[in-house]
């Protein structure tokens, strides 16, 4: 299977994570927000927008509706119904942990979801180049003669989105989108390994017998959430 990484496109815009922090005692306070903080990363930043002792109230959520923040509640007891209903309402977030380990890894999670991520093209798929066709006949309304590659899908899979890379005795030829992606003469959105397929790539004529073509995808890499056997976590961009 292709894992050939990868090249990164440009670095994503950091976006915020405000949270607001309730526990039961301000030494715990301090902890919890020690603690999240360590969560910063190059994608997200964790802004600890207001902290507290005691139960979560109505101000709490007036303040997380007005800034997208979560609440997090440390070793508190779960808010009055009326408290909750307000949350729900809001559409606000609202997580109560005793274990500073639970709290990190639902707050890793969240933080991981809401990060942009880093695009990145892949290889998804590589071909060679088996035969070579030649569409004649083509009015000049139509545009000129059209080159196929008949391929055979050597590893991973084609998809019609993709970008194709033409290349011969190692080096690239040509770089261009896939104008027609086909199996059995019918057209396909994606074929895996093992199958011939009918290429053709936009304004590229100059195919070859022996040729390798690769299959190019965008695809989005979030951060992973790592935590150790020793309970250290941490955000991997």
């Amino acid at each position: 299977m292709i894992d050939e990484a990868v090249t990164a496109e440009e670095t994503p815009e950091r976006v915020e994570m405000p949270i607001i922090v309730k526990a039961d005692v301000q030494g715990s306070v301090q902890a919890v927000t020690d603690a999240l903080r360590s969560l910063n990363s190059a994608q997200v930043f964790v802004n600890i927008v207001h902290v507290g002792v005691g139960p979560i109230s109505q101000h709490d959520i007036d303040l997380a509706q007005a800034c997208g923040a979560y609440i997090v509640g440390f070793n508190i007891r779960s808010p009055p119904t009326a408290i909750t209903q307000a949350a729900t309402r809001a559409n606000i977030k609202v997580l109560l942990h005793k274990v500073i380990y639970h709290l990190l890894e639902e707050m890793g999670r969240a933080i991981v979801e809401k990060a942009p991520g880093t695009a990145e093209t892949q290889i998804s798929g590589e071909a060679e180049v088996l035969n070579i066709f030649e569409l004649k006949g083509r009015s000049k309304s139509k545009g000129p003669d059209i080159k196929i590659a008949g391929c055979r899908i050597t590893d991973g899979h084609f998809s019609k989105s993709g970008t194709m890379r033409l290349l011969r005795s190692g080096e690239t030829v040509f770089e261009g989108l896939c104008a027609s992606l086909k199996r059995e003469k019918q057209d396909a959105e994606t074929i895996d390994k093992g199958n011939d397929c009918g290429l053709v790539i936009q304004d590229c004529d100059d195919f070859q017998v022996g040729d390798i073509i690769q299959c190019l995808e965008q695809v989005i890499r979030k951060p992973k959430f790592i935590s150790t056997q020793s309970g250290s976590v941490r955000i991997e961009c």
